[in-house]
């Protein structure tokens, strides 16, 4: 049948096989978001002070472990790549080359548990939310090698399109942080519970315990046999150098605007408790619209690695479409509701609090700050589907430049404004719209552009010791069911 008679939804990169393969990964990062807002919706009914120290320090602890993060996170493009390209014995030492990645961040990580104090020192906080933002930053970056090496080994599934996997460990993740949080945070059958602390540490050892299921997902004996997941020599010394070739833009990418976002809550803390929290409100209930326009966004970027694999970069070009066709559908609705029913969303926020009048002044001012959450939320569609679909052929470095020229943008503006002019919360976040606005346009363009079309990280030359442990062919990429 032509592909004319399919139309939009059934034909080779439409919408149908970008939604079957994102919606798990849509499911996937809810769970995450799940995970993330649980914290906060506990913390808020703690105390304000611990849902305010709550987003600096975790945007901190991201900023920190985003570089080597977003390293092992792009081991998806070289798997979808090498499966495109039908090598499945590059697979799993691609894999591989990201989890010793984590293992040697592992040192780096940990040791800026002790320059904690002196960062929060310089923000200038209320002493309570300075001792809460270092207590949660502290408990929490042991957690980071275990995000690091998980986003590597997962790429093992997203890469290769089996996204139902991850869909579940990740839910999983997300139900194990929830009933962790309740009794960590608030304490049961007498025992206190740790606040905040409790929180961080729920979310650490969910983070183990995730990478230990995924370690045994991805040794199983088939996956040894068909994907070299246990190959004679772990260490590859060119890959494990493409993969930082490709891969650091995007680790310094993360890196740097998640550092400039750390700044950016940094500044607006300034203005006061209150306005740091309602920040971290809007930001936890943007996350219903954010996490799932990421999902589709890999699953842009895992569709563009295969095509290009497969030398097909028009198909490419439609599924990154077809991904920002349903990234804007969903956000246009959630935006709706952001917009005129704000204050629904916020409900349980406030719902268990000894005194929820107190909730008032919080609840209002994010109800503000959503209605510029609706706005830019349709921008952030095009700017994290379009980055994500260039990044899936090799177009990293173009990223990096546009973060390294942008994302002083936002902390600046906002630093004059209040500072210099004294402009409230209103400016900080109408400039972290247009800052978002301004990214989506810039990766359309480039997207257009087509640069991307040529490029692929995999190495052109089969090598030929790229064989089997039981035999001396070479084998396509195995089809599962």
């Amino acid at each position: 049948m032509a592909e004319q008679e399919l139309g939009i939804w059934r034909r080779p990169g439409g919408l149908r096989e970008v939604l079957w393969l994102s919606f798990p990964l849509v499911i996937s990062t809810a769970s995450t978001t799940l995970l993330q807002f649980t914290d906060r919706l506990f913390l808020v009914q703690y105390s304000q002070d611990a849902m305010a120290a709550a987003l600096p320090a975790g945007a901190l602890q991201w900023t920190i472990m985003s570089f080597a993060f977003g390293i092992a996170m792009y081991v998806n493009t070289f798997v979808a790549q090498y499966s495109g390209a039908e090598r499945p014995q590059r697979i799993g030492v691609a894999v591989w080359q990201g989890i010793l990645l984590g293992l040697a961040a592992t040192p780096v990580l940990l040791v800026t548990i002790f320059v904690a104090p002196w960062f929060f020192a310089q923000a200038g906080h209320t002493p309570e939310v300075q001792a809460l933002e270092i207590e949660y930053f502290q408990i929490l970056m042991l957690g980071g090698p275990a995000q690091v090496m998980a986003a590597a080994i997962s790429a093992f599934y997203t890469g290769r399109g089996k996204t139902r996997v991850v869909m579940y460990v990740n839910m999983f993740a997300a139900v194990l942080n929830g009933v962790l949080d309740y009794f960590w945070i608030f304490g049961i059958a007498g025992y206190e519970g740790w606040g905040i602390a409790g929180a961080a540490w729920a979310t650490v050892v969910s983070y183990w315990v995730v990478l230990g299921i995924w370690f045994a997902l991805f040794l199983q004996a088939d996956y040894r046999r068909d994907f070299a997941t246990w190959p004679a020599k772990l260490f590859d010394g060119e890959l494990f150098r493409r993969l930082v070739r490709y891969g650091a833009p995007q680790g310094l990418q993360f890196a740097v605007e998640i550092g400039g976002f750390s700044l950016f809550l940094m500044i607006v803390g300034r203005l006061g408790a209150l306005e740091l929290a309602a920040t971290g409100l809007a930001l936890n209930v943007n996350m219903l619209a954010f996490m799932p326009a990421l999902g589709i966004a890999i699953a842009a970027e895992t569709l563009v690695g295969q095509r290009i694999g497969e030398k097909q970069p028009d198909l490419a070009a439609r599924s990154t479409w077809s991904a920002f066709t349903l990234a804007l559908i969903y956000t246009f609705g959630v935006g709706i509701v952001y917009f005129f029913f704000g204050e629904v969303l916020l409900i349980l926020h406030g719902a268990h609090l000894e005194d929820p009048e107190s909730f008032g002044p919080l609840r209002d001012m994010t109800v503000m700050l959503l209605k510029f959450v609706a706005v830019y939320c349709l921008f952030d569609s095009a700017n994290i589907v379009f980055s994500f679909a260039i990044k899936g052929a090799g177009d990293t470095r173009f990223v990096l430049i546009t973060t390294f020229l942008m994302s002083g943008m936002p902390v600046a503006a906002t630093w004059v404004g209040i500072e210099v002019f004294g402009l409230g919360l209103r400016w900080s976040w109408l400039v972290l719209t247009l800052w978002i606005l301004c990214l989506g346009v810039i990766y359309l363009l480039r997207f257009l552009a087509g640069y991307w079309r040529e490029m692929q990280v995999i190495e052109h030359k089969v090598p030929e010791l790229e064989r089997t442990d039981n035999d001396s062919t070479l084998r396509p990429c195995p089809t599962e069911a």
